[in-house]
């Protein structure tokens, strides 16, 4: 996955209120009438977050007449997932360098 695809999930991931739908649609598919109760924000605001979550892919939209029903894109979060699993550390402390950087001197 790409830095630029990473970033947008991230960004979409940085609200409070998109991680508590997220939460809430780990367990099942969900209307947007049943988030708008659970997390108690208005269905402008609620239609804003899953815009952005939808746009950034990390969850589906099916529409059956007028009613939103919204779950998770579990490939994306499988992709999200192996990118930071990805990034290891080398070593528990990262050395100190002293200042020196490319092999000069201080």
């Amino acid at each position: 996955m790409k830095e630029e695809k990473m970033s947008e999930i991230c960004k979409a991931l940085s609200d409070s209120n998109r991680l508590k739908i997220i939460k809430l649609l780990t367990s099942e598919e969900l209307c947007a009438c049943k988030l708008l109760e659970e997390i108690q924000i208005t269905q402008p605001t609620l239609s804003h977050h899953m815009k952005i979550l939808s746009e950034s892919g990390l969850v589906s939209v099916r529409k059956e007449g007028k009613w939103s029903y919204y779950s998770i894109r579990c490939s994306m979060f499988k992709k999200f997932k192996s990118y930071f699993e990805s990034i290891t550390c080398g070593k528990e402390e990262v050395k100190e360098t002293s200042g020196r950087c490319c092999g000069g001197q201080k």
